[in-house]
């Protein structure tokens, strides 16, 4: 058997984050091919995903990247068992290279699409299988998108403190100039954080699927049906009035002035940037 020396178990610990002993185990088992132990630590990640497969991951972060040009970004979940681990550093380090990965995905969606992704060589797959060696639990990534602007807009990003929610939102605008706008940047980032503090179910009614809306229109049916006949409609149109006042977006009002709705806000500062604004998309991730 080949003699294991300190120089290379250090150097085996800094190419997998594997612990000491795990690394001399490998080493030895590997009689000292470096690559052989370095695949063996990665079946062993291998393993515990299997092993851990029916665990469920209600922990872990969400993260955001933009290009450097401003016109891609990307919001994407890493998920894991326990909030000690989402907190370590190797946790995080692996959610800062899904960040990486995700920019450079070509779909814009599915987190399955992450995994197959391939940065200098190596799968993002290939990364989560070295992450769950280092852990000792399952991890995966959760929801992923990706946008890209199509013409003038903007696209901002928020990731609340606790960095267990986040949102992405883009912005169509009449031309860059209006884009470029720090009133505008500045909103667009406040409505990233509306958007992370209301939930809204969508942009406006129209986007709302048909089954939540007659679900929402049974319900307050059946909350007046006790009332005249020739009241309950209007009751009911009160209510659903209201229900979309609360959850879509563009008719919410905005956290930091209660006055606006999300689009007389958008609308003020886009006039002030010297042009016009719309919200085209947006999206929400929390973890557990």
């Amino acid at each position: 058997m080949a003699a294991i020396s300190a120089a290379m178990v250090m150097k085996l610990r800094k190419m997998s984050g594997q612990g000491m002993m795990d690394c001399k185990k490998a080493l030895q088992e590997a009689d000292g091919d470096i690559e052989q132990a370095m695949d063996s630590l990665r079946k062993k990640g291998l393993a515990t995903l299997a092993k851990r497969a029916e665990r469920d991951t209600t922990e872990g972060l969400v993260v955001c990247k933009s290009s450097q040009d401003g016109k891609t970004a990307v919001l994407a979940t890493l998920c894991c068992e326990t909030d000690f681990v989402a907190k370590s550093d190797g946790f995080v380090a692996a959610a800062k290279t899904l960040s990486d990965y995700a920019l450079v995905c070509p779909a814009e969606e599915g987190a399955e699409n992450i995994l197959e992704t391939v940065v200098d060589g190596k799968k993002f797959s290939d990364v989560l299988t070295e992450t769950v060696s280092k852990t000792g639990e399952k991890t995966q990534v959760g929801d992923y998108a990706r946008y890209q602007l199509d013409g003038p807009g903007l696209i901002s990003t928020y990731i609340h403190f606790n960095e267990k929610v986040g949102t992405m939102v883009q912005i169509e605008t009449s031309d860059d100039n209006v884009a470029a706008a720090d009133v505008l940047k500045q909103t667009a980032c406040d409505i990233a954080m509306h958007i992370t503090a209301t939930k809204p179910l969508a942009l406006n009614k129209d986007e709302i699927d048909s089954e939540i809306i007659e679900r929402e229109k049974n319900i307050f049916a059946e909350q007046v049906k006790n009332k005249p006949a020739n009241i309950t409609d209007k009751i009911v149109e009160g209510k659903m009035r209201k229900f979309f006042a609360e959850n879509c977006l563009l008719d919410q009002l905005f956290v930091k002035d209660d006055s606006k709705s999300v689009e007389q806000v958008l609308a003020e500062a886009a006039k002030q940037a010297g042009g016009e604004a719309t919200i085209k998309r947006c999206v929400r991730f929390e973890v557990g």
